[in-house]
């Protein structure tokens, strides 16, 4: 099963400084038959304007993921950490027992990005940060691991879910395959270009939830950059 949620049926809100897609319900935008795919919560297509951001707000029980598509977002919390995370690369947060951050867009230019949410196996454990560059070409045409629960995944910065956020660049006619093993399932959104899964189009900035199938091929129709979570 392959069910496309297109970018143009997204809820969203426009704050001004913020300009959002939710591709689940989010904030004001409800909807009880779209609560989420598994335990993937949240997928939030951001777009921040410059020198302006998320001021310090809580989370607890939920591991965040932050997939920079332009410019940049720098990270403070109630730890102390700080940190800059640029185009192309991932922050991971894990809220835990709780946690207070802010994410602002220091840059002169709007910053984009995809705020990912998976609810966590278990509740508690100390809050935790991290961040990492990933070059876009070292994942050019295959799926690499950003964040995972599993600890075969040495490379990606560590989440505490047993699922995975893959990232891949492909050129136009590139082809990757994925298997899926039996009640996991796959949300797969198109950062840039057309996609074609298991025959199935996809377009720029629509997300695909997928279930029931035993493998995907995944066919690039115009050089793309896609984004992966693979969870229960």
């Amino acid at each position: 099963m392959i069910s496309v949620r297109p970018f143009a049926k997204l809820g969203g809100a426009d704050h001004g400084w913020l300009k959002a897609r939710h591709h689940f319900s989010f904030a004001n935008y409800y909807d009880p038959g779209n609560m989420g795919w598994g335990a993937l919560r949240v997928w939030n297509d951001d777009e921040i304007a410059p020198k302006s951001g998320f001021p310090p707000h809580p989370h607890a029980d939920m591991e965040i993921i932050t997939y920079v598509r332009t410019g940049a977002i720098t990270h403070q919390d109630s730890l102390g950490n700080q940190g800059r995370t640029g185009a192309g690369d991932v922050q991971v947060m894990s809220a835990g027992t709780g946690i207070r951050h802010a994410e602002y867009n220091l840059e002169p230019e709007t910053t984009t990005l995809f705020q990912i949410w998976i609810e966590p196996t278990a509740k508690g454990g100390a809050p935790r940060w991290g961040a990492k560059p990933f070059p876009k070409h070292n994942r050019s045409g295959q799926l690499t691991a950003l964040a995972s629960g599993f600890p075969e995944d040495e490379d990606a910065l560590f989440i505490r879910a047993e699922a995975r956020v893959l990232g891949a660049t492909l050129r136009s006619g590139d082809e990757i395959t994925y298997a899926l093993p039996q009640n996991r399932r796959l949300y797969v959104v198109s950062a840039l270009g057309r996609l074609r899964i298991n025959g199935v189009e996809l377009g720029a900035r629509d997300g695909a939830a997928i279930k029931d199938e035993a493998e995907i091929k995944i066919e690039a129709i115009e050089d793309a950059e896609i984004v992966v979570v693979d969870s229960l």
